[in-house]
Parts: C-alpha cells; sequence; structure tokens
C-alpha cells in the first residue's frame, strides 16, 4: 500500500474509533471548538470550573449532541479530550480520566494572566511540555492555539480550495498529530506539523505565525521565521 493510502486509512481508523469529545473548559476557544465539532458530526462533553448547571444555555444551543458534566466526566467521557483553560489552571486538569488518550492543548501563556513563570520567560520550557507532564499517561498534542475563537468556526473551507487557511499541531506522539490534523481538516482547515511538543513555542503568542490568517505556504515560512 503506498505511504499516501495507508496514512489514510490510519487517520480514518483513528476517527472511527473516536467519536465523542471531551471538552475541558467552555470559554471562547472551549464553545467554539464544540460548535465546530458537532457541525463536523461529533459529539461533545463538555465542563467548565463552575459546575455542569451554568452550561445550560449552552448545552441548549449546541443541541442533543452536547452534553454538560464536570471537568473529570467530560475528560472520562471522551475518545479524546480537550483542554482550554488558562494555564494558570492547568494543574486542575484531571489526570486519571484522562489517562491513556490523547488530548489536545490550547493554551498560551500570558503572564498578565498566569502570572511569570521563569521556565517560560527564559525560553526553557513550554506550555504544551507543562501539560504533558502534568498528563504522564496521555499524549498531548498542541491545536486550536493560534487562531481567534470566532474564527473557528467561520474560516473553514473544503479540502483543496487554493487560499484554505492553515493551523499548526505539535505532538511528541504521531497518532496525537494525526488526530489533530484529521480533526482540523474536518472542520475546513490545512495542517502543518511543527514537530515535537519543544518546537511548540514557534506558534505561540508574540511568533510570526499567532492569531493571522495564513495558508499552508505562508504558516511554514512564518513557522522558520520564529525567534525565541
Amino acid at each position: 500500500m503506498p505511504t499516501s493510502a495507508r496514512t489514510k486509512a490510519r487517520r480514518e481508523a483513528v476517527r472511527l474509533r473516536m467519536t465523542t469529545i471531551g471538552i475541558i473548559g467552555a470559554g471562547f476557544i472551549g464553545s467554539q471548538v464544540a460548535r465546530a465539532a458537532i457541525t463536523a458530526g461529533y459529539d461533545v462533553v463538555i465542563s467548565n470550573s463552575r459546575g455542569p448547571e451554568t452550561l445550560s444555555d449552552l448545552v441548549a444551543e449546541l443541541g442533543p449532541k452536547a452534553t454538560a458534566a464536570t471537568s473529570k466526566e467530560a475528560g472520562a467521557a471522551g475518545d479524546f479530550v480537550v483542554v482550554t483553560v488558562p494555564l494558570k489552571a492547568y494543574e486542575a486538569v484531571p489526570v486519571e480520566e484522562l489517562a491513556g488518550k490523547i488530548v489536545i492543548d490550547t493554551n498560551n501563556y500570558y503572564f498578565e494572566r498566569d502570572g511569570h513563570i521563569a521556565a517560560l520567560d527564559e525560553g526553557k520550557d513550554t506550555v504544551s511540555e507543562m501539560l504533558q507532564r502534568h498528563l504522564p499517561t496521555s499524549r498531548v498534542a498542541k491545536g486550536f492555539n493560534h487562531i481567534k475563537a470566532d474564527d473557528i468556526t467561520t474560516d473553514g473551507k473544503p479540502a483543496g480550495t487554493p487560499d484554505r487557511r492553515a493551523l499548526a499541531t505539535s505532538s511528541d506522539f504521531d497518532d496525537a498529530s494525526a488526530l489533530v490534523e484529521k480533526l482540523y481538516d474536518e472542520i475546513g482547515f490545512d495542517t502543518v506539523n511543527v514537530g515535537p511538543l519543544k518546537d511548540s513555542w514557534r506558534v505561540e503568542r508574540d511568533q510570526p505565525a499567532y492569531v493571522i490568517a495564513q495558508t499552508k505556504q505562508e504558516l511554514i515560512d512564518n513557522l522558520a521565521k520564529a525567534t525565541r
């Protein structure tokens, strides 16, 4: 089987096994990922830090494919999980419920919100590596961190569109990167794989690729321009 055919088959196998997304964090990014995922055919179980009863309006809007839950319940229910909480709260993300699962990390470091973290200020660590250490039995992939929330549901275009927007992912695990790529494609975006989590800083705050609309080649070029 040619490499491209094997890759396509592997991605489809991943997709068939994973139909429910647990979302931990129901803010701007989390709610928009939920909307896009439901449009793509997924079920979502979504949570926030205040309790499922505070998500009744959002769940009513999302419809029958959405359920509100606690963070632990959302983590346990998801075939894979999107973590989209402020960095300062990442240690509250449940560990046991996410064991063995792919976890998409949308986070960015804002010292104004999170307080100064020396290892990040000094370029010795990355946000997603921190989450990976917190979730040692999960497989973390970066995703949705360099796009404005509203663009998640408005900028997607069919595959093959010449000016299709591209988003980046990064992971230490091939299947985690493949899942993000599959999800991006389903909701209308091309993908550029940055490489391992240690290189995920290239698509974070204040870098050329951060929060701008760009094609796949433009994203590749902007990643190359990144300086730490």
